[in-house]
C-alpha cells in the first residue's frame, strides 16, 4: 500500500518519495507501435498519463490514455501529444510539488532533472486517501481541495504558525512607523497645504493594492522555476507595461476627480501624479521582493506579503509628499 505523505515530509525532497516506474512513449513512433511496445512490457498497476520522450530521453509531450486508445494506428504519437507539459523539478520539495497539484489540477505529474530527462512520477494519491472516492463522486476540483487542505492542515500547529508569521509582520509594524515618521517630517506642508491630508487614504490604498496584485502574480510565476536573471528580467518586463498602463489610467481618473470636486489643478496634479508613480513602484516591488525571498530560500508567501505593502508604503508617501512639495510650493 502506498505510503501517504504527513508534516514530518514537506521539505523532503521529491524524488524521495515519487514512484522511479514511469511508462513513456517514444515520439517518432506511431499509435499502433506504441501500443505493441505497451504490450510486451510489464506496466504499473495505474497509469494517469503517457509521457513523450525523443531521441535525447528528453520530455517533449504528454498523451492522455484515452487519446492514445482513440487515435488511429497509423497517427505519430508526436502528432497527438500534448507539447506543453507541465514538470516538477527533480530538485523540488513535497510542500513544492503539492502546489502543483493545487495549481496545475493534475492528477500527475514527471519529475524531471535538467536536461528533461524523466527521473520518476508523482500522483495525487500520494498526498490524500480520498482522492478516489471523490473522483468518483464529485467533481475533479474537490479533489484538488483536498490536497490543499491536507497542506494546510500539515504546515503547522498554531504556535508554529505564529513563529513563521509574526517576525514579517513586524514589518507592517515598521512601516508603519516609518510611515507616520515621513508624514511628520513634512507636517509644514501639510499645515499649509491642509487638502494633501484628505487624499493619502486612496493613495496609500491603490499602491498596496497594485503590488498585492503584483505579488500575488509573482508568487504564482515562480512555481517549479528557479529564480534566474532570465526569469527576473522576463517578470520585470510584463509587470513594468502593466504597471505603466495601471498608474496611468488610476493616476487620471483620481486627478480628475480631484479636479472635479476640489477644482484646483495643481492639487490634482500632485495626487495623479504621485499616484502614477507609486503605482509603478508598487508593481516593481511585488515582482522583486518575492523573487528576492524565493532566492533566500524563505516562504515568498509568508514573507513577502508584509515586506511589499511596508516598502510600498514608504515609497509612496515620498513620492506623493516630495511631488506635491515640488508642485504647490513653487
Amino acid at each position: 500500500m502506498k505510503r501517504k505523505i504527513g508534516q514530518e515530509h514537506l521539505e523532503d525532497p521529491i524524488t524521495k518519495h515519487m514512484s522511479p516506474s514511469v511508462t513513456t512513449l517514444r515520439a517518432e513512433r506511431t499509435v499502433g507501435e506504441a501500443l505493441a511496445d505497451l504490450r510486451a512490457q510489464q506496466l504499473p498497476e495505474a497509469i494517469v498519463y503517457f509521457y513523450v520522450i525523443d531521441a535525447d530521453e528528453a520530455l517533449v509531450g504528454v498523451v492522455p490514455t484515452r487519446r492514445l486508445l482513440m487515435s488511429a494506428l497509423d497517427v505519430r504519437i508526436a502528432d497527438i501529444m500534448v507539447k506543453r507539459v507541465v514538470a516538477i523539478p527533480a530538485e523540488a520539495t513535497v510542500a513544492v510539488a503539492c502546489e502543483f497539484f493545487v495549481l496545475h489540477k493534475f492528477l500527475a505529474f514527471p519529475v524531471v532533472d535538467a536536461a528533461k530527462r524523466i527521473v520518476g512520477s508523482v500522483d495525487v494519491g500520494l498526498f490524500t486517501d480520498e482522492v478516489f472516492d471523490v473522483a468518483e463522486k464529485q467533481s475533479l476540483d474537490d479533489v484538488f481541495q483536498l490536497v490543499g487542505v491536507h497542506l494546510t492542515r500539515a504546515k503547522a500547529s498554531p504556535v508554529a504558525s505564529f513563529k513563521d508569521r509574526f517576525p514579517w509582520l513586524l514589518c507592517n509594524v515598521g512601516g508603519g512607523m516609518a510611515a507616520a515618521v515621513i508624514s511628520g517630517l513634512y507636517e509644514p506642508l501639510l499645515e499649509a497645504q491642509v487638502v494633501l491630508a484628505l487624499f493619502v487614504p486612496i493613495v496609500l490604498a491603490l499602491a498596496e493594492s497594485v503590488s498585492m496584485q503584483s505579488m500575488t502574480l509573482t508568487i504564482h510565476a515562480l512555481h517549479g522555476d528557479k529564480v534566474s536573471w532570465a526569469t527576473l528580467g522576463r517578470n520585470l518586463g510584463q509587470e513594468l507595461l502593466a504597471a505603466l498602463l495601471l498608474g496611468g489610467g488610476c493616476g487620471l481618473t483620481v486627478g480628475l476627480l480631484v479636479q472635479v470636486w476640489k477644482g484646483n489643478a495643481l492639487v490634482a496634479l500632485a495626487v495623479g501624479g504621485s499616484i502614477g508613480l507609486s503605482m509603478v513602484t508598487a508593481c516593481l516591488l511585488g515582482v522583486l521582493l518575492p523573487t528576492a525571498v524565493r532566492a533566500l530560500r524563505g516562504d515568498p508567501r509568508i514573507a513577502a506579503g508584509p515586506i511589499v505593502l511596508a516598502t510600498a508604503d514608504i515609497a509612496t508617501l515620498l513620492f506623493y509628499f516630495n511631488l506635491a512639495g515640488l508642485i504647490l510650493t513653487r
